[in-house]
């Protein structure tokens, strides 16, 4: 079975990866601070389009009841993300870090434009932290739940 990612997290990573390349544009301090955050984020992003996200697209599928043997795949990728949450949360907070520094660069150099992308960005990990890791780590559990429970037999 071919795992996705739900379409609008794709292209929230797409629209912070091109802001993020503008970022790393900027000039000067800001530009600077901008390519230490990318240095982290585009791994950590690879990371997730790996292993991360994809669970998250059977959740249509899951909460209509609909398991299917060849679901237990994305086992694989969901015992990844327990094995690798507590690094993944490490480089939240290193990217948080990082994003400070650009913050403070960006006010010194008076660019007020590159501080939603570190707002954006902060909000994103927040959200991956708070839903959508626990999210894709619970898809796991009740896709080897239901894969466990034996089919009744008709009498």
């Amino acid at each position: 079975m071919d795992f996705t990612i739900p379409r609008t997290m794709e292209i929230e990573h797409e629209e912070l990866l091109k802001e993020m390349r503008k970022v790393t544009r900027a000039g000067g301090e800001t530009g600077e601070a901008g390519k230490k955050v990318a240095k982290i984020v585009n791994p950590h992003f690879v990371k997730e389009e790996d292993f991360a996200l994809p669970p998250l697209g059977l959740l249509p599928l899951l909460s209509k009841g609909r398991v299917t043997s060849d679901m237990k795949d994305i086992l694989l990728m969901t015992d990844m993300l327990k094995m690798e949450l507590n690094q993944m949360l490490k480089e939240h907070k290193q990217i948080i870090t990082a994003l400070k520094k650009l913050v403070s660069a960006a006010k010194k150099e008076k660019k007020p434009q590159y501080l939603r992308f570190a707002e954006r960005l902060t909000l994103h990990a927040q959200g991956e932290e708070e839903l959508h890791y626990p999210a894709a780590i619970l898809v796991g559990e009740y896709v080897k739940l239901k894969l466990r429970e034996k089919p009744a037999h008709p009498k």
